[in-house]
């Protein structure tokens, strides 16, 4: 009877090992982009609401800073808005920066609009 000698087991195990290796690091790498994209998109989705929100209200905002937190598809955010004055005198600049609450670093959305005064 002729077999596998015990060397052609233990490298054919290696080359296996190698291969579920290589194959369990590109799903735990498609599964930590897929979360990152999850929560940049939502952070752009939070960011569109509030800079919407700030646009409806109708008021003439003064430049300056403000932060605040908001709970958004059972997630928790912080979010700033900085409303600076531009070269003509009747718009405001906004610019909103949305992260995970608790997380430092840099933001994970940024997004710039304009108010016309009312």
């Amino acid at each position: 009877m002729r077999g596998f000698t015990l060397v052609e087991i233990l490298v054919a195990m290696a080359v296996l090992a190698v291969g579920l290796l290589a194959a369990l690091t590109a799903v735990n790498q498609l599964t930590m982009n897929e979360s990152y994209l999850r929560d940049r998109t939502l952070a752009t989705w939070l960011a569109r609401n509030q800079l919407l929100e700030a646009q409806l209200e109708g008021n003439w905002p003064q430049p300056g800073q403000s932060t605040d937190t908001a709970e958004y598809a059972a997630r928790d955010w912080r979010w700033r808005l900085r409303i600076t004055q531009t070269p003509e005198a009747d718009m405001r600049r906004l610019d909103l920066e949305v992260w995970l609450s608790g997380a430092e670093g840099e933001p994970l959305a940024r997004l710039t609009g304009f108010l016309e005064r009312p």
